[in-house]
């Protein structure tokens, strides 16, 4: 694209670039600059740095300005950018960190890209992490969150945790629990859960020892991250991953769900049929509170079909717990000596205790038996209806 293409898609689209920033005097103004040469449309917040930045931002009278009184972190100056540009009635934001890691020259990329899309789009940009030059626990910790990035979306990215990025600013959460630079991976997995793409382009990086500022605490924002993650994936396990199938089946028909999302979905015949007998093995097991976290949990370590091993874990229906538990103290009454009769007008610790030992050991052999059953069973049937997916 052409300077004139970019700076007329800026227009079109409405979009301003946010420039948050504490004590980076060394590498604003050139920031600010090369910004300068695709658009005026600027909103800089100054959280209450202490250095020379008040005196380079006064240098741009036409840009607008916010400054915070004192630093109250990264996400907090990004969530007030946010509502200056609706306020400005702005569409989407471009936000630069100001470092001086980030190229300006690289916002024609993400021009670029909003326009090949046909839908919202969040845009991260992508620095090569592999490449020479980055400190390896950058690179450690970008790993670290992609990770759990896919964990609580699905969605596969190389870098989750530049802040080189584009929002669509009607399409983002309004509300926000994290203030500092954990707010970056609340937001992308948030808007993510709102059925929002979100996608890396590729962007240059610099890492100048003699130049940037880091702000990033070690130990202190990798505590606050690794607490947000935990939290995140607590959500996704109880909240997002059950949303996500509830709504998917009542788009469509039973018959056009089976054929699209179980029979047709991803992994081979012998894949969908562990997953099952996963499902199965999980919801026949003494694991009561704790089904949903295992069989998410287990499918994804083992690279399994979550939905066929959710769908599956269901198989303890209330209607049939009465026969489930019945059937489970009968498999293990051989295995438990003493009384176990809970009918017995004497209860007492040693009845209890014999129940439920009785009732767990029944239990697993239950479950072994009809989740091997029920894995066999699907994969007779699955590679009846399709032999070559093996």
């Amino acid at each position: 694209m052409s300077l004139a293409e970019v700076q007329n898609a800026i227009s079109e689209k409405k979009i301003c670039v946010l420039i948050p920033t504490y004590n980076n005097e060394k590498t604003l103004k050139r920031v600010i600059d090369g910004v300068l040469n695709y658009t005026e449309s600027i909103i800089v917040v100054n959280d209450g740095s202490t250095d020379s930045t008040p005196q380079i931002i006064a240098q741009y009278p036409h840009i607008t300005t916010i400054t915070l009184p004192e630093n109250k972190g990264k996400g907090n100056g990004l969530k007030i950018g946010f509502r200056k540009a609706k306020e400005l009635n702005y569409d989407y934001a471009i936000t630069i960190d100001s470092d001086g890691q980030h190229y300006p020259d690289d916002i024609p990329v993400f021009v670029d890209s909003l326009l090949q899309e046909n839908e919202e789009v969040l845009l991260i940009g992508n620095r090569n992490m592999s490449q020479d030059g980055i400190p390896k626990k950058s690179s450690f910790g970008n790993r670290f969150s992609n990770f759990w990035f896919w964990f609580e979306t699905g969605i596969k990215l190389e870098d989750t945790q530049s802040g080189y990025r584009l929002y669509p600013l009607h399409k983002i959460p309004k509300k926000y629990f994290t203030p500092k630079f954990e707010f970056e991976i609340e937001i992308i997995v948030r808007t993510a859960w709102r059925h929002v793409p979100v996608k890396n382009v590729p962007i240059k990086v610099l890492y100048d020892p003699a130049e940037r500022v880091s702000h990033f605490r070690p130990f202190k924002d990798f505590t606050r991250i690794s607490i947000l993650n935990t939290i995140l994936v607590t959500i996704t396990l109880f909240y997002i991953i059950p949303r996500n199938f509830v709504n998917n089946f009542k788009k469509k028909s039973f018959k056009k769900f089976i054929k699209e999302d179980v029979l047709e979905s991803d992994g081979s015949n012998r894949t969908k049929a562990f997953s099952i007998a996963l499902g199965v093995f999980i919801g026949l097991s003494p694991f009561w509170g704790f089904q949903t976290l295992l069989v998410i949990s287990l499918s994804v370590l083992f690279k399994l079909n979550k939905v066929l091993a959710f769908v599956a874990s269901n198989v303890s229906l209330p209607p049939f717990i009465p026969f489930i538990i019945a059937a489970s103290l009968f498999l293990g009454s051989p295995f438990v000596h003493g009384d176990s009769n809970i009918l017995s007008q004497d209860l007492n610790f040693e009845l209890i205790k014999n129940n439920l030992l009785q009732y767990v050991i029944g239990s697993f052999i239950l479950s072994t038996t009809l989740s091997a059953l029920a894995g066999i069973s699907t994969f007779l049937f699955l590679n009846k209806l399709n032999p070559e997916n093996n």
